[in-house]
């Protein structure tokens, strides 16, 4: 099992707005490149996106709180 780290601090966001869907539900299939969440900074929302094609098994930060840089936010099983 690999971990999703944090690029940048700021406040962890789940889905692109707050009544909408998650970008990724827990246990789903991500392909590299796919955006797995959103990191605000500084009123700057930013992508962060799956390196890798597998799954992501679990987050490990709630939605709304804030992360540091090389935080882990995500358990991850490469693969697909």
């Amino acid at each position: 099992m690999e971990t999703i780290k944090a690029t940048m601090p700021g406040v962890f966001y789940r889905r692109p707005a707050p009544d909408a869907d998650p970008f990724v539900e827990e246990g789903a299939e991500v392909a590299a490149g796919q955006t797995i969440c959103l990191v605000e900074v500084m009123k700057t929302f930013n992508e962060l996106k799956a390196e890798a094609a597998g799954t992501l098994t679990r987050f490990l930060v709630e939605d709304g709180e804030e992360i540091a840089m090389g935080q882990d936010i995500a358990e991850f099983k490469s693969g697909g």
